[in-house]
């Protein structure tokens, strides 16, 4: 038997993800009526993209909305139960019921992958939560404990207006920031969208300036407590802040200029004695600091030179160095090898073509490692209580006698049996942790501008 089939046709569009399927009908000869003949079904899935099982959807996010919701009932209802009334017990069983509600609710919809990727990004994202709300816990309560003796009394209004003012202001920058940023990761940006975050940042930082500088008690920075009584009112930082200044000078000095020849050497030069400077820079890098402290009392202060601020500039440069060398090294290491191949090629001998090419393209980066080093030492006690041993009066001479810093400043007050004594502490705190605040946020922002002058974006 001849069976005669008409023509069939299969149509795609192009333009559709999943294409358009049409089914014609076949006349079938000798058969009565038409029949229709089935094709295969296209694929559901365009084998050219790639899967992403860690894509969130609407029915994941109400899944996890479902996970946090049956995780706090369950812990409310285990810590009823077992008589439970600690905060952080209620927490850590809501945070373990969660995540097993997360991998339930993914492994009962999806598949094993799937679930798996949701429990592994759940718990890097609880990780990087827990360590923000520590890190901004600790930032609150430093300024809760000793804005009191940094600013003037005022009325709760007026310092909920100028706090509301101030936060306004931030923002409005970080929207402005992060809006250009969006931009310019899209390739829309233009040159409104690169100057416009620095236009606004640099209003909002006035306006903040003028908000709060009038409330800020000056005496507090410019008075020092040697003829302040422990129960005094009065009195303030300025012998601190003086010997802080010099000595973190005195370290940067020394520290840096070796700590970037160190890594020259290690990734540039690459001599014979790299393996054993690398071994004992990353020795140094665990060294604890009152090791440091302890090395140069032993050589400078026992030896009969005296405590001074001089001696704590050297143990402060001790604990720098490597910090600055393995972070310049990195910084090397971004270079391209290309703009070193392209000096030597034009006859440059390697030390010109490292100062006059590779050097300066660095120049960001290596400013960024010494302003991190800096923050690293700028904190630190053990060191300077062995060197600069600390005083009430302000010294302005490093070299001789002995020298307060605010780390050590913080120290001894913090000791002290009295109110008044401990408020001084918590407000030299407060000093301190904008300090390094500002120093972490100038390297962020002189390391972005390198990584752009290197790109070209």
């Amino acid at each position: 038997m001849t069976v005669e089939l008409e023509r069939t046709d299969t149509l795609w569009l192009e333009d559709s993800p999943e294409g358009v399927f049409v089914e014609e009908e076949v006349e079938v000869a000798g058969v009565g009526g038409p029949v229709v003949l089935d094709e295969p079904e296209p694929p559901a899935v365009d084998p050219d993209v790639p899967f992403r099982p860690s894509a969130f959807g609407p029915s994941d996010r109400l899944e996890m909305l479902l996970a946090a919701v049956s995780g706090l009932a369950f812990a409310w209802a285990l810590c009823l139960v077992m008589d439970w009334s600690h905060p952080l017990t209620f927490a850590i069983w809501a945070i373990v019921w969660f995540v097993a509600g997360i991998y339930v609710t993914a492994r009962a919809r999806t598949s094993k992958v799937v679930a798996m990727d949701r429990l592994v990004t759940t718990l890097i994202w609880l990780s990087g939560a827990f360590a923000v709300a520590v890190l901004g816990w600790m930032i609150v309560f430093v300024l809760l404990e000793g804005i009191g003796g940094l600013v003037d009394d005022l009325p709760r209004g007026q310092w909920v207006a100028r706090i509301g003012a101030v936060a306004l202001m931030v923002a409005v920058a970080v929207g402005v920031r992060w809006r250009s940023g969006r931009r310019e990761a899209a390739g829309s940006g233009t040159v409104v969208t690169r100057l416009l975050p620095k236009v606004v940042g640099s209003a909002c930082a006035v306006g903040a300036l003028v908000v709060l500088l009038p409330v800020i008690n000056t005496e507090f920075f410019t008075a020092d407590i040697a003829e302040v009584g422990p129960l005094d009112e009065g009195g303030g930082i300025y012998h601190a802040l003086i010997g802080t200044l010099e000595q973190i000078t005195i370290a940067t000095i020394i520290s840096v200029p070796i700590a970037i020849l160190t890594a020259i050497y290690l990734h540039e030069i690459k001599g014979r004695l790299a393996v054993p400077v690398r071994f004992i820079v990353d020795a140094m890098s665990g060294l604890p600091s009152i090791v440091a402290g302890l090395i140069v009392f032993t050589v400078w202060v026992n030896a009969g030179r005296g405590f001074s601020g001089a001696s704590a500039g050297v143990a402060l440069a001790i604990i720098m160095i490597p910090i600055v060398t393995r972070t310049a090294e990195e910084i090397l290491r971004t270079i391209d090898d290309g703009l070193r191949e392209s000096a030597l090629a034009l006859g440059a001998p390697q030390w010109r073509a490292v100062v006059q090419v590779v050097l300066p393209t660095a120049r960001a980066g290596l400013i960024t490692a010494s302003i991190l080093g800096v923050a690293r030492a700028i904190g630190e006690t053990a060191p300077v209580l062995l060197t600069a041993f600390g005083s009430a009066v302000t010294n302005y001479n490093p070299f001789s006698a002995p020298q307060a810093d605010l780390p050590l400043f913080i120290w001894g007050l913090l000791r002290e049996p009295n109110e008044a004594q401990i408020a001084r502490a918590w407000s030299a705190a407060v000093v301190l942790l904008l300090l390094v605040l500002v120093l972490f946020i100038t390297a962020r922002v002189i390391g972005e501008r390198g990584a752009r002058q290197r790109t070209g974006r």
